[in-house]
């Protein structure tokens, strides 16, 4: 699969997941929490699911190569 998150995509699910995970592993919020797995996970790997169907992606366009 084709990646398609970019930079600041990444940053910003890494820092979410982590805080999400952090959270419910100090007990400020509920089991909840640890579905920040999910957008960690997408931010490691570089492709979002959820962006396939509908053709997004947050990475830069690549110049034309000729």
């Amino acid at each position: 699969m084709q990646q398609n998150i970019g930079t600041r995509d990444r940053i910003i699910r890494i820092t979410g997941g982590l805080g999400l995970i952090a959270a419910a592993a100090l007990g400020f919020i509920g089991i909840w929490g640890y579905l920040g797995v999910i957008p960690l996970a997408t931010a490691l790997i570089g492709v979002c699911p959820a962006y396939l169907p509908f053709g997004v992606s947050t990475c830069p366009i690549a110049p034309d190569k000729k």
